[in-house]
């Protein structure tokens, strides 16, 4: 890397830890039960808005996992999220009712908190509509990954996120409090991605699955990025640059092998296809609250309107981590 490369992106990343300690302001402290964090805990770092119906599986799937404390940001909810959070022993909540957009879609929010209580911890940050699965996940809490990540002094892990739907329209079966949304969106698309490599962050950009074939079949470029970096080691001066997207320092990024090897990494199970998505998408359009005007829930609202089934004769149906590695969307490297 240049100098001048070196520096201009130094720049980015304290303006983003600079705007991150701005938009602290922006955070009430609803629950705050930080003190009971452990050496060694991993931390969930999640934002959402009017998420009540998913939250009783979503805290079981990660608590099973081995998640020691969820530091969650509400944005506004007005659905009982904020007040089911708040009941939870092991979440610390935060409220705000500033814009999303406005804080680089919850970014902003998301870097203060891992600064000042992720420092020093393995800390995962994800959506309530996504699952992590890793080598061995079905075995292996998530400290053992942690650990072996220590071992080999490895600072940041990758996942792909997998796009998951039901066969059948979306709205077609209910969604239930408590449910695995899996039984309902169990499947996927196995093959249909392009990836690419970001030139300025170093990181992997990979496009495909359902929502390029479906959502934007005449502009695949403009398709959601499905590439995140949802597992990282954080120190004081790491951050987010867009969504888990991408993070710096870039050498976060480089979670792949260039040389003909192969990395381990990890999926995250995107549970958004489900009841009650038409409603969320007309929630979220009239907000206009996300990317690029809310360019992905329009495309949403015109196709499913029309096209509400997103499976077809080459979607395959998830069995456990295997398949994925199988399939290469997922590898557990060198790690046995």
């Amino acid at each position: 890397m240049s100098i001048r490369t070196s520096y201009r992106l130094r720049l980015k990343r304290k303006r983003f830890l600079f705007r991150a300690f701005r938009k602290r302001r922006e955070l009430t402290a609803v629950a705050e039960r930080t003190g009971a964090i452990r050496k060694g805990d991993v931390l969930a770092f999640v934002t959402l808005r009017n998420e009540r119906i998913r939250l009783p599986f979503f805290l079981r799937y990660y608590r099973e996992l081995g998640i020691g404390h969820f530091l969650i940001v509400d944005n506004g909810s007005d659905d009982g999220s904020a007040e089911y959070l708040a009941a939870q022993e092991d979440v610390s909540l935060w409220r705000t009712e500033a814009s999303y957009k406005r804080s680089r879609f919850g970014v902003d929010w998301m870097n203060w908190l891992l600064r000042k209580y992720g420092t020093g911890h393995w800390t995962l940050t994800v959506d309530p509509d996504e699952f992590f699965v890793y080598p061995f996940c079905d075995t292996r809490p998530i400290n053992a990954l942690t650990d072996w990540l220590d071992t080999y002094h490895i600072r940041s892990f990758p996942a792909m996120l997998l796009d998951m739907y039901p066969k059948g329209p979306i709205d077609a079966e209910p969604y239930r409090e408590g449910q695995d949304p899996f039984e309902i969106a169990c499947w996927f698309d196995s093959g249909n991605y392009m990836i690419s490599k970001n030139t300025e962050f170093h990181n992997l950009w990979i496009q495909g699955g359902p929502r390029a074939r479906m959502f934007f079949a005449d502009k695949p470029l403009a398709a959601p990025s499905l590439n995140k970096i949802p597992l990282v080691k954080w120190e004081k001066g790491f951050a987010f640059a867009s969504s888990t997207h991408m993070i710096l320092p870039r050498g976060l990024n480089t979670v792949y092998d260039e040389w003909g090897g192969e990395k381990a990494s990890g999926c995250l199970l995107h549970a958004k296809f489900l009841s009650p998505l038409t409603a969320k998408v007309a929630e979220e359009l009239e907000r206009r609250e996300h990317f690029a005007g809310s360019r992905e829930y329009k495309a949403y609202s015109d196709k499913l309107a029309r096209e509400p089934d997103l499976w077809c004769k080459w979607s395959e149906k998830y069995i456990n981590w295997r398949q994925l590695e199988i399939l290469g969307l997922m590898s557990k490297g060198n790690w046995a």
